[in-house]
């Protein structure tokens, strides 16, 4: 698109590129290509960046990537990296914790022990970024992200910013929406943590880090848990108990390790993960009546054979 080209050239800080490998950023290690992406310098750059663009410009805002499929046909627009870029974190007068969407969850658990606060060190066990996890209530362990938060920032795509609260939010397990329907995303967050000890929860992170290594799978690309799990029940077990453990499409393979995972076994396409994820909610739903809800996020464009 000519206008984003030209964008490059003008008032913007960041980086614009063209056809970018969406495998180098997502965990699956698979997927096609984005037209465009862009990563900002900061938040000013990115509102810059999207007063600037055209009206009929797609849009995808991506973290690290660790709860995405990018479909083999790619995306078509541009996609928003955000990681590296909003990636400011600090203590606020009032004793919260302001963090940008791109800090990753990891380090949101150490400069919440590193200020002696306390409950935040499940953010360590989730392999993403703030934005993502806002996105998606993301949680582990017994926590999830919303019950932390005070207030959120968010920006609409012609770079119009608010600040919302948790009652402007519909928001359940592994999910969040605007009571309001609108485009926006979250670029921001205060969260809230009690006062308590740094050591215990260093102590906290390091364990919580031991199961996650122990428990999942790890040394293989993945998007950590696909499904949710239904009421009163795992999406694990019941994937299980169904036989499923270890079946095969191309090279994704449902986890031996963990059943709730998809692993990429050596070159996996985007279509062999997500007609494994379709054929794991055919099976469990017709040898248990459960249907099975993708937590991950699937987008773009399917390969055109003609």
């Amino acid at each position: 698109m000519a206008e984003l080209k030209h964008l490059a050239h003008a008032s913007l800080r960041g980086k614009l590129r063209e056809q970018v490998d969406m495998r180098k950023h997502t965990s699956w290690r698979a997927g096609g290509v984005a037209e465009r992406m862009y990563q900002p310098a900061d938040m000013d750059d990115l509102l810059v960046f999207l007063r600037s663009i055209p009206d009929g410009e797609p849009l995808y805002v991506v973290g690290l990537g660790s709860n995405l499929l990018v479909r083999d046909g790619g995306l078509r627009g541009t996609a928003l990296v955000l990681h590296g870029a909003l990636n400011k974190l600090h203590l606020e007068i009032d004793g919260s914790v302001y963090a940008e969407a791109g800090v990753p969850g990891a380090k949101l658990a150490r400069f919440a022990a590193l200020h002696d606060l306390s409950g935040a060190a499940f953010f360590a066990g989730i392999p993403g970024t703030l934005g993502g996890m806002l996105a998606m209530n993301a949680g582990c362990y017994g926590s999830e992200t919303w019950e932390r938060v005070l207030k959120v920032m968010t920006v609409n795509r012609h770079g119009e910013v608010h600040v919302r609260s948790a009652a402007d939010y519909e928001i359940g397990y592994r999910q969040v929406a605007l009571r309001a329907a609108c485009e926006e995303w979250f670029i921001a967050a205060w969260l809230t943590f009690a006062v308590g000890s740094g050591d215990n929860e260093r102590q906290e992170i390091k364990t919580l880090l031991s199961k996650r290594i122990t428990s999942q799978p790890l040394n293989l690309p993945n998007a950590g848990s696909v499904f949710r799990n239904p009421p009163g029940d795992y999406a694990a077990r019941l994937i299980d108990q169904c036989g499923l453990k270890g079946r095969r499409i191309g090279n994704a393979q449902v986890s031996e390790k963990h059943t709730n995972f998809i692993v990429n076994v050596g070159n996996a396409s985007a279509s062999d993960i997500e007609q494994l994820i379709g054929e794991v909610q055919e099976v469990v739903l017709d040898k248990t009546g459960i249907k099975l809800h993708p937590e991950v996020r699937i987008i773009g464009e399917y390969v055109n054979h003609e």
